[in-house]
């Protein structure tokens, strides 16, 4: 687990997983990539161990059906913390907090608010996929520049042609439920 933990802070992934020999980073933001990998290699996932920076319960009720084997957070929310303990799956975190905040640090992360009153894994992935679902749906339909195109002060340039920015994409995507 110490590797997978080296790795996922020496070099600013998002999460860092591994299976037997195999190691895999991943740097999409939230659950995209458990969510991704779940649909599409989850033999992958069964008995790996996942190095994470921010494990809000969605995430975790990925890990449970992916049947990771061991599990480390950055960061971990009590709701989270409790259904991997209940799955039987090894945990360790640097920091437990009561819930995951939004990326605009204005209230919680949309996918604990959505997950918070369900119990079962099964009961939460309908919603995850939903989530999922919808933010691709609307991040594809808005024009969207990353900073790392704009040559120049891209907060000017962006606010003053009134195009939205991939951050102001993601902060409106987060404050709408």
């Amino acid at each position: 687990m110490e590797s997978i933990i080296d790795i996922l802070h020496k070099g600013g992934y998002s999460c860092v997983m591994k299976n037997r020999e195999e190691v895999r980073t991943f740097t999409q933001r939230g659950v995209a990539d458990l969510y991704d990998l779940y649909q599409a290699d989850s033999a992958f996932m069964k008995g790996a161990a996942i190095a994470d920076k921010v494990i809000g319960k969605g995430a975790a009720a990925l890990m449970v059906l992916g049947g990771f084997k061991t599990v480390y957070a950055d960061i971990i929310s009590t709701p989270a913390l409790a259904l991997l303990c209940e799955a039987g799956i090894e945990t360790t975190f640097a920091q437990e907090v009561p819930h995951i905040i939004n990326r605009d640090k204005t209230g919680w992360c949309p996918l604990e608010t959505a997950c918070m009153e369900l119990n079962t894994v099964e009961e939460m992935y309908p919603v995850i996929q939903n989530f999922i679902s919808r933010i691709r749906a609307n991040s594809n339909s808005l024009l969207s520049f990353p900073d790392y195109l704009m040559p120049f002060s891209s907060s000017i340039l962006k606010s003053s042609l009134s195009i939205p920015t991939s951050s102001s994409v993601r902060a409106s995507l987060w404050s709408f439920r």
